[in-house]
């Protein structure tokens, strides 16, 4: 009995965001605010109050905010972090006497009862309530005990006890008693802006030449800078860009032997020209890349670095580290394999290696290393295939001084494993996105992003095509498909991406049965015409302007789906923080043929009244509409253009259509109707 709190009667449960019972933080960015929930009860009839403690773990002090009953013994509070880093949440709960008075003292006199005695235990609680009050407060508990202990009216009394004042001064100055704590404190991880809302364009720096035949460099990829950033991109990714291995380098459509000249891939990394901190010789030098770096944040653009743990056999690791590798019986290296496929040119680290603390030390330099030269974003190339524990500890030791770093995870895998990678701390995932086409699926993946425990620490980050990956898709639909991909990727997550310039021009070619590139870019120096324009590619750089000036797609959380009679036909709503922003982007899911139907706009989730009138303004064509109440028709013809992106505006009474029936027009044909 000696260690129960007999007079603690609180119970606080259920305390969500709470990963894994408090083992990973949750996630947000500064000013993302985060909202707590729990049930907080107690046994009886008695009135519960609690609240919500959050500070930065390199703070000393709590800050308390109060929370608020939603009703069922739900309470809710919210706090916004103003820092990157680390922070510190949890509750406390207990008995409000004094609140609990107040309810019953009005019951009683709404019930004709003798309130006097009620009255005198009311100044008896003001009166406690002065001993911990300053002065001035305490002036006037005393004065209002003195005034129920001599009660004229009760009638008075009673609302003058019951009203906002006395509740205010009482609830700051009554001494919580009996309070229960959590019995957890939670973490939060705290990013920068980018963590939830970036635009990465991933090329081949070798191939960036402007002439054929030649080996792009670091200055021909700075010529490029301006190009990106015009397209509306904040992000670049650069494959690997390390000394290749020789042995068994793969050639062109990665067949097992090479001719000569062939390049290689650059993810069997590792030559005798250094490994993992060492630049290809063919694309510059240290100082270049620098300069690349610096001159890609001139123009509002970052440079993401492929991190991939897995070494060419010509690797110096392998000679100087040889135990970490596995070694055959026959004295080979283990390459790596995904049966059937084969990777001669690739060896994996293993890492049940009994050196694993230098191998983690070594890779922990390897980032180090990057940063220091201005990098701080990194794609991890297949994390799930390297020890989690590892992960776990490198992140958290690199963000110790460097917050602003962001790990993205390239991990096309199983769903649990996506999972804990991302409650380890990778910042952003890949994610299923590339193989969802239906509307039901789209929808499903959406619900399950957004509205289970996974919006608390998983942030998607949606690409329609990788090097590695042409789905059926894009090879089945060519332009219209490839519009529609990108529009959504863009619009559904506030993180996406794309592999280029190969989407931009439309490129599908696949080997037969496969979902990937034949001649592939993976294994040859391509030459692209940089200046080309595409319908595509204006697209992609018109929805990048779009994302940037309308708040409601800044973030993944905020979706709400439509309804429509034509399966072919997917639409949603997304909104600001404060309903200043509203989009509803229709597509249509067909990229053959022309689909139609009507389309219920959900009004009520974006505080709108269900027979309202309101524009709706296409910022892809420019085109704006009239539209009354939430059921309204549209046509969507694929080759013209097949999605909208409307902004939702205060209804013009000068423009009357009943239906959109639109086609897409080049920018010099675009009016206003």
């Amino acid at each position: 009995m000696e260690q129960l709190e007999g007079t603690k009667r609180i119970v606080i449960e259920s305390v969500q965001p709470e990963i894994d019972c408090g083992r990973f933080p949750a996630k947000r960015v500064v000013g993302e605010e985060l909202v707590v929930t729990a049930d907080v009860f107690a046994d009886g009839h008695d009135e519960v109050k609690a609240r919500l403690l959050y500070r930065h773990s390199r703070r000393r002090n709590w800050t308390a905010v109060p929370m608020e009953f939603v009703g069922n013994d739900r309470w809710r509070g919210t706090f916004t972090p103003d820092a990157m880093g680390r922070y510190e949440y949890t509750i406390e709960g207990w008995v409000d006497h004094f609140y609990t008075w107040q309810k019953g003292l009005k019951k009683k006199f709404e019930a004709n009862q003798d309130v006097t005695v009620e009255l005198q235990i009311g100044a008896q609680l003001m009166e406690a309530a002065a001993e911990n009050a300053k002065p001035g407060q305490q002036k006037r508990l005393r004065k209002w005990a003195e005034q129920l202990r001599t009660s004229q009216s009760h009638a008075e009394d009673v609302g003058f006890a019951t009203g906002q004042d006395v509740s205010e001064l009482m609830d700051a100055c009554c001494e919580k008693e009996n309070v229960t704590t959590y019995d957890k404190v939670l973490q939060l991880d705290v990013e920068r802006q980018k963590a939830l809302f970036s635009a990465w364009y991933e090329f081949f720096p070798r191939s960036a030449a402007q002439e054929a035949g030649r080996h792009g460099t670091f200055r021909d990829c700075a010529r490029l800078l301006p190009r990106i950033a015009e397209m509306g991109f904040d992000t670049i990714y650069l494959p690997p860009i390390h000394p290749i291995g020789r042995a068994f380098r793969k050639g062109k459509n990665n067949a097992v032997t090479s001719e000569p000249g062939e390049p290689g891939s650059p993810w069997a990394i590792g030559a005798e020209e250094g490994g993992h901190d060492a630049i290809l010789p063919e694309l510059g030098t240290l100082e270049e890349f620098r300069d690349f770096v610096h001159q890609a944040r001139e123009h509002g653009l970052e440079i993401a670095l492929d991190f991939a743990i897995q070494c060419s056999p010509d690797h110096p690791y392998v000679k100087e580290h040889p135990e970490w590798f596995k070694w055959r019986p026959d004295g080979t290296v283990q390459y790596a394999e995904n049966p059937p496929k084969k990777y001669q040119d690739v060896l994996p680290v293993n890492f049940e290696t009994e050196d694993w603390p230098n191998l983690w030390r070594e890779l922990r330099r390897v980032l180090l290393h990057w940063i220091d030269q201005g990098v701080f974003v990194f794609r991890v190339d297949n994390p799930h295939t390297k020890a989690f524990s590892f992960w776990e500890w490198v992140i958290a030791d690199i963000r110790k001084d460097h917050p602003q770093v962001i790990f993205l995870a390239e991990a096309f895998t199983r769903p649990r494993v996506m999972e804990r990678l991302a409650k380890l701390g990778f910042t952003q995932s890949y994610t299923y996105y590339t193989w969802r086409n239906s509307a039901q699926e789209v929808r499903e993946y959406m619900h399950e992003l957004t509205q289970t425990e996974l919006r608390d620490y998983f942030r998607p980050n949606f690409w329609p095509n990788t090097p590695d990956i042409l789905p059926y898709a894009l090879q089945e639909g060519g332009e219209p498909a490839h519009i529609t991909r990108v529009v959504m990727a863009a619009t559904l997550s506030s993180n996406y991406g794309l592999y280029g310039p190969v989407y931009e021009f439309g490129i599908n070619n696949a080997v037969p049965g496969k979902e990937e590139y034949y001649d592939s870019e993976k294994y040859e120096v391509k030459h692209w015409d940089w200046g080309k324009l595409t319908k595509i590619r204006e697209v992609i750089t018109l929805i990048n302007k779009i994302r940037k000036v309308n708040p409601a797609l800044q973030t993944t959380w905020n979706i709400e789906f439509g309804e429509c009679d034509n399966q072919a036909i997917l639409s949603y709503v997304k909104w600001s923080s404060d309903f200043s922003n509203k989009i509803l982007v229709v597509v249509n899911l067909d990229p053959h043929h022309t689909q139609s139907g009507w389309v219920k706009v959900p009004l009520w989730k974006l505080k709108m009244a269900s027979d309202q009138q309101y524009l709706v303004h296409d910022l892809l064509t420019e085109r704006k509409y009239t539209w009354t109440g939430e059921f309204n028709y549209v046509e969507l013809r694929p080759h013209e253009m097949p999605v909208h992106v409307f902004r939702l505006e205060e209804a013009n009474p000068g423009m009357g259509h009943d239906h959109l029936d639109d086609n897409w027009l080049p920018n010099e044909h675009r009016t206003n109707e």
